[in-house]
């Protein structure tokens, strides 16, 4: 299993982002977050490798229909048992 941070920045927010994003990983079997910043929306994602890399693409994409991803990054994390599930903060 492995964890990454990403911090996505366009139009993500007032656009059911973070919804979209739960979405996604509840379909992928990701679990971890993810919760507004000030202007971004940062998303904590654990699961298999496989699985990331098609929630990073489809989450820098776009989740929502509104929503526009301007540029995003992405750091590994350590792995936390405590996400059990994907959660919208």
């Amino acid at each position: 299993m492995e964890a990454k941070l990403i911090t996505l920045s366009g139009r993500v927010q007032g656009v059911g982002f973070r919804y979209h994003s739960k979405m996604i990983a509840d379909k992928l079997g990701i679990t971890g977050y993810a919760k507004n910043l000030t202007e971004d929306v940062e998303i904590m994602a654990q699961g298999d490798k496989d699985a990331l890399e098609t929630f990073i693409k489809e989450v820098s994409e776009g989740a929502s229909p509104g929503s526009s991803v301007e540029d995003y990054t992405v750091q590994s994390v350590d792995t936390d048992d405590k996400y059990q599930k994907f959660k919208t903060l």
